[in-house]
């Protein structure tokens, strides 16, 4: 039995109970001869696409892609019987629906509580943690709340590390700052495409800065990284929520925030791979269950509009964040990093020219053929 994340006997019971928040950060593995994956896909579970009888069902499965022949993800929220090489997965869970809070104060306190208790609990493991810290609202919440060292990764000038430290000097907290060179991202690329099992453009340079924090993040001592992960699905954080465009197929923008939770299950597993592939666990306290599933009865107006976007999460963090923290806008960490910026350039600078058409991603691809040097097992 190998199981990430909880223990046997609540995966049994959520099981028995259908219920698909139990109380959990995320969950993943076997149990009892049965695969099993939380309702968001958080714990990353792969399975051979031909499994046959000639192989053994602990060969049938693995946490991490690189290890399988052919890997497919496990569907959150889904089983499947190690024994019979025949199964298909099984639907066990789905994301709750319920209807939203009639009132203000009622969503805001359960959130506010929710949160709280997330952060206790990675408090109360056994874990030296640290904050991949931007200076947003997101990682500005979580750091407070965990009162962990603040990390920040960048380019030097970037928006990243200069938000991060006017956030740090608000909040009275000492910051490292982990500045990048090009040369960072050529020797990072290879490890990061090949832990994630991916090489497109967008994936690579949002997992970059993941990975080159943890490096440092780890050289310091530290056993885990948190991180600001699910605030942008959980609270309304995109454009097309409130657009509600071709990108989206609801018609109000609680139905369309509930679409970019479902698919939490795409991203996270990039995520999570990039931290762990420094030797750190990835901490997500807006995650949580309890996170969730206080997100998923906030109202439409507690959520995003044309003038504010995860405006419950920004009414919780100004409890515990200065104003000028709590209500600033950010930039994705791809571009208030500058990694996207600097890849694209060293892309061209090796020939792989913007006309040829996803050239970022050709180059990553030659930077892993060109790898000699894979890390170790």
């Amino acid at each position: 039995m190998t199981l990430r994340g909880v223990d046997p006997e609540t995966v049994r019971t959520a099981l028995e109970r259908a219920d698909p928040l139990p109380g959990t950060a995320g969950f993943a593995g076997e149990l009892d001869d049965t695969l099993v994956r939380d309702v968001l896909g958080r714990v990353p579970l792969y399975v051979e696409t031909d499994r046959d009888s000639t192989t053994e069902p602990g060969s049938r499965w693995a946490f991490e892609p690189a290890v399988l022949d052919d890997p497919v993800a496990l569907p959150p929220g889904a089983t499947l019987e190690l024994v019979e090489p025949d199964a298909e997965p099984e639907r066990r869970w789905t994301l709750p629906a319920p209807e939203p809070e009639p009132d203000r104060d009622a969503p805001l306190e359960r959130l506010s509580s929710a949160i709280r208790t997330a952060t206790s609990e990675a408090r109360a493991a056994d874990r030296d943690i640290a904050v991949a810290f931007s200076g947003g609202v997101d990682s500005a919440l979580v750091a407070e709340l965990l009162d962990a060292p603040l990390y920040v990764v960048g380019f030097p000038d970037s928006h990243d590390v200069d938000v991060a430290k006017t956030a740090a000097d608000a909040m009275g907290r000492e910051l490292t700052v982990v500045d990048l060179e090009p040369a960072d991202l050529e020797r990072a690329v290879p490890q990061v495409a090949r832990a994630t099992g991916r090489t497109n453009a967008m994936d690579v340079q949002i997992a970059l800065p993941l990975y080159l924090v943890g490096e440092r993040v780890a050289a310091d001592g530290f056993d885990a990284l948190a991180v600001g992960q699910g605030a942008d699905e959980l609270f309304g954080g995109y454009e097309k929520v409130v657009r509600l465009d071709h990108r989206v197929d609801a018609e109000t923008t609680r139905g369309a925030v509930r679409e970019q939770i479902e698919s939490l299950s795409e991203q996270l597993p990039r995520d999570v791979h990039a931290i762990e592939a420094t030797g750190l666990a990835p901490v997500a306290p807006l995650l949580h269950d309890a996170v969730v599933d206080a997100a998923l009865r906030l109202p439409d107006e507690l959520l995003a509009d044309e003038t504010e976007r995860k405006r419950a999460l920004r009414l919780v963090a100004a409890d515990s964040l200065p104003a000028e923290i709590a209500y600033r806008e950010k930039k994705a960490v791809q571009y208030g990093s500058l990694v996207a910026r600097e890849l694209d350039r060293l892309a061209r600078q090796a020939g792989y020219k913007r006309r040829i058409g996803d050239h970022v991603t050709k180059y990553v691809q030659s930077l892993l053929e060109e790898d000699t040097d894979p890390p170790a097992a």
